[in-house]
């Protein structure tokens, strides 16, 4: 196993170099050792976690602030099924983690024990900043809390230039939480290669947190969905939002200035799209009339491929429900609809 050590880069860390903080105790809010999931889920609806912190900000790759209001509100639930199913990274990266925390004990000599609470930050005016760490190093004053991480072939790009934002997110949450000065995370990256990241609390990057995560807070007690961005994630929490449309409704949006820029700029950047894609299709085509029979094409900066798919064999349900129309009502399969969003310009 192939391991390195190493700090954030320069950049990073000229933004963590900042003033100690004074130091203090985080509240044991939940102890989580008998919790069943239930009880677990609604302890975490009841302020912003450590691994909510990047969504609650906007900077999460995986979850957009829009679902995870919709989760801290109630209106989805978290699923963490697969967790305990084994259907998903998050199982095995529940079930690695002894393991990434043995290695970083065996490596760098630092005995970690386990954390089974959820902590809260002690000042009321920040009672929705809550934390559940992964361990808590002890007996170095180098260091007080280790998170462990794993990545698959996907995610370990993430990791290239060092700890991805959305993680260096979750480790200053951690360290605003419990007024701890320093983190190491320990990833293990497709199974294979360890390597360890001092995180250094920043009280500017905490500050910023901080405001971020009392707006995101603001609109889930007063139950206002807060912005969208361009991610899956917030395209997916809109259809669950308002799933239905009013027939025949109408909204008047046309003295609304900042409505009427944003439908303009859609359809400027429609037509671009429109654009380039039609130049693309025409590359390729090109290019594909030059390879002809050929399976590939080698360019001075890389290659191509233009193979065919392999034969395969499917159900003609629309022949088979014409001979046996019974079928349908013998085996139906409810397919909810999802709104459509069309564009109609002068």
């Amino acid at each position: 196993m192939n391991t390195a050590i190493s700090n954030p880069s320069a950049s990073t860390q000229a933004v963590l170099n900042n003033h100690r903080p004074k130091l203090f105790t985080a509240k044991r809010f939940v102890d989580t050792k008998k919790l069943s999931q239930a009880e677990w889920l609604e302890v975490r609806r009841q302020g912003i976690g450590s691994s909510d912190c990047a969504a609650a900000c906007g900077l999460n790759p995986y979850m957009s602030m829009l679902e995870l209001w919709m989760i801290k509100t109630g209106r989805i639930q978290q699923n963490i099924e697969d967790e305990h199913q084994g259907h998903a990274p998050l199982y095995w990266g529940k079930q690695l983690e002894p393991l990434v925390a043995e290695y970083y004990s065996l490596h760098t000599q630092h005995k970690v024990r386990r954390v089974n609470a959820v902590l809260q930050h002690p000042d009321s005016d920040k009672h929705f900043m809550l934390a559940n760490l992964d361990y808590a190093v002890v007996g170095t004053p180098e260091v007080q809390i280790l998170e462990c991480k794993t990545a698959g072939e996907h995610g370990a790009k993430l990791w290239r230039d060092g700890v991805p934002l959305y993680v260096l997110c979750q480790v200053q949450h951690q360290l605003a939480v419990t007024g701890k000065q320093a983190a190491h995370v320990c990833v293990l990256l497709c199974g294979h290669e360890t390597k360890i990241f001092k995180v250094t609390r920043s009280e500017s990057v905490i500050r910023h947190i901080i405001q971020a995560e009392r707006q995101f807070w603001e609109c889930v007690e007063q139950d206002i969905p807060p912005s969208v961005d361009a991610s899956a994630s917030a395209a997916k929490a809109l259809q669950l939002l308002y799933p239905e449309h009013v027939p025949l409704s109408s909204t008047d949006l046309s003295e609304d200035v900042e409505a009427n820029q944003q439908f303009e700029q859609l359809i400027q950047t429609r037509q671009h799209i429109e654009k380039h894609q039609e130049q693309f299709d025409l590359l390729k085509h090109q290019l594909q009339a030059k390879m002809q029979n050929a399976e590939r094409a080698v360019f001075h900066g890389g290659s191509v491929t233009w193979k065919r798919a392999k034969d395969s064999i499917s159900l003609d349900t629309k022949a088979l429900l014409k001979q046996h129309p019974e079928y349908l009502q013998q085996f139906p399969q409810n397919k909810q609809g999802s709104r459509r969003f069309q564009i109609y310009s002068d």
